[in-house]
């Protein structure tokens, strides 16, 4: 079964607090989600920096999102590997790479553990509202790494905040 390691955005967009992001793109998050809860794997780095940067995200009071749920999902499942692969990644000094699964690159730093997880665990790349998974296909294409774009129309850089809805 194939892995996927979904960008922090997906859950945001998700959970559409700020009604920022379409219907159809909170729809298509939404859906995603479910599916991997349902039945899919997700990978992770193994010191739980994905885990961390969720968790950043999520509401513990009020009214929880479909974002909120997966969080508690990965949590939950965080050592059972038929749904949650746990992948062990080598960071490196070099500010270029971040990495050692990850050739030199201008990648947002940030979203290096993604790139690198995808890349060791020949993931699939979930993504919804980041303009970087597009500015660096070529990088993409080199590192055979596949992602999957949820929410196209706003996963470039010409899509700002005021053009979202």
């Amino acid at each position: 079964m194939t892995s996927h390691v979904v960008d922090t955005n997906v859950p945001i967009a998700a959970n559409n607090r700020e009604r920022l992001w379409s219907e159809a793109c909170q729809l298509a998050c939404v859906e995603a989600l479910e599916a991997l809860m349902r039945d899919g794997v997700v990978a992770i780095d193994d010191s739980d920096d994905i885990i961390a940067e969720y968790e950043k995200n999520r509401r513990y009071a009020g009214e929880r999102s479909v974002g909120d749920a997966f969080f508690l999902h990965m949590v939950t499942f965080s050592g059972t590997p038929a749904r949650v692969r746990r992948v062990a990644l080598s960071p490196n000094i070099d500010e270029k790479r971040g990495f050692d699964e990850l050739p030199p690159n201008s990648f947002d730093p940030s979203d290096r553990k993604f790139l690198a997880v995808a890349v060791a665990a020949s993931a699939v790349i979930l993504n919804a509202t980041d303009s970087d998974w597009e500015e660096h296909a070529e990088l993409m294409r080199e590192l055979g790494v596949e992602v999957r774009q949820l929410c196209p129309q706003y996963a470039t850089k010409q899509a700002r905040p005021a053009q979202r809805r």
